[in-house]
């Protein structure tokens, strides 16, 4: 025992003596010093000095000069917008001078280009780049769903729906018939969906905006380029990473209709008054049911997702390894989205000059359908019927109604499943200094197969639990689909760099391979079990079963070559060729040259700016490229033949039998590329430091050879008396700022905003002998003509002026049999313009479109020690909508429901309205009536987070902690009455691409949804 409190003693005057040296070692001194700007020698006031690992620290004075008290052998940190941070050792000094250096980080940011990349000091084109740690921010599945408002010229048009790509343009729609979307490369990889990639390993996206950008990818160009780059690990310790968030998602936005009462006193005034004379819902249907319709066939529907990754790597191999799991409940009971990621990039040092990377990502997805007949149905269906009553669905059908939506969504099974490999391997060799050789093969191979199934069900009560006459489906259905689509892409590269005293060259060249095929079979048969061990074709009923196989194949084939060139850092020149050559086209058209030449000053380098402090940079540009657009269906130059009667040969009988052929098209066998040539002008300037940075663009971009239809003589014989060809001339005219302001307000306040604006003028300058195009129909009418002078996607329509009050206005009108309350069109037809007395489709007239005259998004960050809050909205104006739910009401049933806000406000004698017509079971024509506003300015996301100090961190060997609450869609300003003014076309064209035409027409459109998450970044 005695030894024992010896040794206790020894280890405790030890612990004194180790605690009485740390102190001393720790004890503060008074430093002091000077900070100055490494350039000029000027002092700067408002720099932060911190003490690393403490909250200590103070800021620099009006002269430059600061005092802070800190141990003797601390860490001073010297930050200040605009220059690098700086960390200076204490060593029991009390005097510490320090020079900060520029960082010009603005103008230092590398982006990736075409085949390579470059300083954005040195670029000669329009390119955008967004960091990756914007996009994890938003609880959304696909990257271009995050960056809606973030880039100026690019529209972001995405769907409620889960797993729904969403449509991009960037400056405005340049073909009718044509993909509009722009060409996706993710690490070399060229694909038109990155629905398979997980946000939180994503590095930057690179926007290629103008032809000089983008030519180099020539013949995939035309509706510009977006490069994505993944993440790769760095040589030192191992990172490993958790990203999770989990939240809700709901309706943003519903319709309100109208009630029981209201519903049944709409269409009994307008058919006593105005049709046979009696009540169209009798007083016995209302019995205290009133169905929200929308209530019963929409829920909150769980969103989560969760990343790991690990990193890290040595001087000889890096790698990157990550797996995510998404998934996605949409809103739409029964609707839902779950994906799981999995990606590995590695980098191999194989030799000081031979490098193997690998870049690979495998996803797996599985989508249960929404059913988008349903909301149409929810829109229409009479309140008066109940939902279900126990077991047993309301029969709407009892009122002539639309079919009850939740059998719609219940009798229902459609499930798809994808398995997607993508990746990218390649070698890269440095033989002598500046030359780089690259090889890589990129691979992109998508397996889907999906599983519809439609139960059987028939109003037998006791059978199928079902009620309703119209509610019915007298056999089961299964339609089993399988799509396979496999494509590669070789690139060969050479890339030397050089720079001889004041001239700096870059010069690539090039030749790429790539093909795609498809394969996609179709399977259906009738009467097949409910057991879905039994889902197969035999099952069904034998002669039910029918099989289509259809495909597509191209090849395509590209020589590139791009100079950069710059003197002094003031003058550059980029020049760019592509030789593109395509299968999709015959052998008359199948190569074609994309050229392109950018020039820029870079005005600051200059001497005689050299010794001011206002400017920053301030670089002129300009450029002019050709683009291409093969984005067709590959067989369109082919024509082909079909089986004809029977024909008779010999005589005397018995006559021999002989199978003739007939052509069932005429075929323009010269189809060849939609050219757009563009040229812009851009100022890139920065103010303060680059506190302030900005872009202006100004660009005229026309496509040249559209594909349109043109008329074909009757005597040739074509089924529909047109044919498809390069005809028609559409131009994007328009105009881009963005502005940028980034500080801090002593050591704990930074921020920063920015904002952006786009204006964009869409036209068909020339038909040429082309048809005007029209949209799809709706309710059979098409709402929208493409014709000269106006923009794709135009509304069409009778116009109307009012609301007939009196039957002198109806005598003095075109429409002689209209009523009070009946709306008013304007009579516009006749001959030399003059009136001619009745109202028909001759008086129909352009009248908006849904192409934006104006895109714009406003962006920003503030911070304050610990919590960081962000926001960013974004919106359109100048755009219409035709609402087309309203348009179809009526047309095939006399009992659909009527949106509260004109059951209420309609015409009557009592409330002579002059914008909403008398109470009508009947549909009305199309006409501007269902034209609305489609301006909007939504919050599109809002941020609130806090880290963790570290201090509390260090000791569990957690490098950093940030908890965060976001709400996205938290709020949209418009004027439009439908569930959303952000549209992606809802009804399918002739060619798969042609919804280009209905863009703005508002069907059966997803409500948009407004997501609330919590989430957690943690590193490690």
């Amino acid at each position: 025992m005695k030894r024992f409190f010896t040794k206790l003693s020894v280890l405790t005057f030890l612990c004194f003596l180790l605690l009485n040296t740390n102190t001393a070692a720790a004890q503060d001194i008074t430093v002091r010093g000077t900070v100055s700007d490494g350039a000029d020698k000027t002092t700067l006031p408002g720099v932060s000095v911190k003490v690393k690992g403490t909250q200590t620290g103070t800021l620099t004075d009006a002269t430059g000069k600061y005092t802070i008290s800190a141990p003797a052998n601390a860490t001073l940190i010297f930050s200040y917008v605009g220059y690098n941070p700086t960390e200076v050792q204490v060593n029991n000094r009390t005097t510490l001078n320090v020079i900060l250096a520029s960082s010009s980080q603005e103008l230092e940011q590398v982006v990736v280009v075409g085949y390579g990349t470059q300083k954005k000091k040195d670029l000669t084109g329009s390119v955008s780049q967004v960091k990756g740690e914007e996009l994890t921010r938003q609880p959304v599945q696909t990257p271009t769903q995050a960056l809606q408002g973030k880039v100026a010229g690019v529209q972001v048009i995405a769907s409620g729906e889960p797993n729904t790509s969403p449509s991009v343009r960037l400056r405005g729609t340049g073909t009718l018939l044509g993909g509009a979307d722009p060409l996706y490369v993710v690490d070399g990889v060229f694909t038109n969906d990155i629905r398979n990639l997980s946000n939180s390993d994503i590095v930057t996206i690179d926007v290629l905006k103008d032809a000089s950008a983008a030519a180099i990818y020539g013949m995939r160009a035309a509706n510009g380029v977006m490069i994505i780059t993944t993440k790769k690990g760095k040589s030192g310790e191992n990172i490993f990473t958790y990203d999770a968030n989990i939240g809700f998602r709901e309706a943003a936005h519903l319709v309100p209709m109208a009630g029981a009462n209201q519903y049944a006193g709409y269409l009994n005034e307008a058919n006593k008054y105005y049709g046979s004379g009696t009540d169209l819902i009798p007083a016995s249907a209302l019995n205290g049911t009133n169905s929200d319709w929308y209530d019963a066939i929409l829920r909150k529907g769980l969103i989560q997702s969760h990343n790991l990754s690990l990193s890290g790597g040595s001087e000889k191999v890096n790698y990157y390894l990550s797996a995510g799991l998404l998934s996605d409940e949409g809103i739409q009971i029964g609707n839902k989205y779950d994906r799981f990621t999995f990606r590995v990039n590695n980098e191999y040092m194989v030799t000081k000059k031979l490098k193997f990377s690998n870049m690979i990502s495998y996803t797996n997805g599985k989508a249960k359908g929404a059913q988008a007949d349903a909301f149409g149905n929810a829109y229409r269906a009479a309140p008066v019927v109940p939902v279900k009553v126990g077991d047993l669905y309301g029969n709407t059908s009892a009122f002539g109604n639309v079919s009850n939506p939740l059998v719609t969504i219940d009798k229902a099974d459609n499930t798809a499943r994808e398995n997607r490999i993508q990746g990218n391997f390649a070698l890269e060799y440095k033989p002598i200094e500046g030359l780089t050789l690259r090889s890589a093969m990129g691979i992109d191979l998508d397996f889907l197969k999906s599983t519809d199934y439609g139960y059987k069900f028939l109003p037998d009560l006791s059978t199928f639990n079902v009620i309703g006459g119209n509610q019915v489906r007298p056999n089961s259905l299964l339609t089993l689909t399988k799509n396979d689509k496999n494509s590669w892409i070789w690139d060969n590269t050479a890339t030397y760099t050089k720079t001889i005293e004041k001239h700096t060259f870059t010069i690539l060249g090039g030749v790429t391979a790539e093909a795609y095929s498809s394969n996609n079979m179709v399977g259906s048969a009738k009467d097949i079990p409910v057991n879905k061990d039994q889902w197969y074709l035999d099952a069904g009923t034998g002669g039910t079963q029918s099989v289509s196989n259809t495909g597509d194949k191209y090849h395509r084939n590209s020589y590139l070559a791009r100079l950069n060139y710059g003197y002094d850092n003031r003058y550059l020149l980029t020049a760019s060729y592509r030789a593109d050559g395509t299968s999709k086209f015959g052998s008359n058209s199948r190569w074609d040259n994309f050229p392109s030449l950018g020039l820029a000053w870079n005005i600051s380098n200059e001497s005689f700016l050299a010794n001011q402090k206002v400017l920053s940079n301030l670089k002129l540009r300009g450029s002019y490229g050709r683009l291409g657009n093969d984005n067709i269906p590959s067989s369109l130059y082919i024509s082909t033949a079909a089986i004809n009667k029977p024909y008779y040969f010999g005589y005397p009988p018995p006559q021999a039998v002989a199978l003739g052929i007939r052509l069932e098209d005429i075929i323009d066998d010269q189809i060849k590329w939609e050219v757009t040539t563009e040229y812009d002008a851009g100022l890139d300037f920065g103010f303060l430091n680059n506190r302030l940075t900005g872009t202006i663009d100004y660009y005229n971009k026309k496509t040249n050879n559209a594909l349109i239809f043109v008329n074909l003589p009757a005597i040739l014989g074509d089924p529909d008396g047109r044919a498809l060809t390069n005809a028609s001339t559409i131009s994007n005219k328009g105009l881009e700022l963005s502005l940028s302001w980034a500080d801090q307000i002593g050591n704990d306040w930074k921020y920063s905003i920015s904002g952006n604006f786009a204006h964009n003028k869409n036209a068909i300058e020339k038909l040429n002998g082309g048809q005007p195009l029209l949209g799809d129909a709706v309710g059979g009418i098409r709402p929208t003509k493409s014709d000269n002078g106006q923009p794709i996607g135009g509304y069409y329509l009778l116009q109307n002026i009012g609301v007939f009050q009196n039957q002198a206005q109806i005598n003095a009108s075109a429409q002689k049999d209209a009523r009070a309350g009946d709306l008013i069109y304007q009579d516009i037809s006749g001959p030399n313009g003059v009136p001619d007395g009745k109202i028909d489709d001759n008086d129909r007239a352009f009248s908006g479109s849904y192409q934006p005259k104006n895109t714009y998004g406003l962006n920003g960050s503030l911070s304050y020690k610990n919590f960081d809050i962000n926001f960013g909205f974004f919106g359109t104006q100048g755009s219409k909508i035709y609402n087309a739910k309203k348009a179809v009401r009526g047309i095939n049933q006399a009992t659909d429901n009527i949106e509260a806000f004109i059951a209420k406000n309609r015409w009557t004698p009592n409330n002579p309205s002059t914008t909403e017509p008398r109470a009508t079971k009947d549909a009305l024509p199309a006409s501007t009536y269902f034209v609305e506003n489609g301006d909007f300015l939504r919050l599109n996301n809002l941020t609130l987070g806090y880290t963790l100090p570290k201090r509390l961190l260090t000791k569990v060997h957690i490098s950093n902690v940030r908890v965060f609450l976001t709400a996205q869609n938290l709020f949209t300003i418009t004027s439009y009455t439908g569930f959303t003014p952000e549209l992606q076309a809802s009804i399918p064209g002739a060619l798969p691409e042609s919804a280009n035409l209905n863009q703005g027409v508002d069907l059966n459109t997803y409500p948009s949804t407004r997501t609330f998450a919590f989430g957690i970044n943690v590193g490690f």
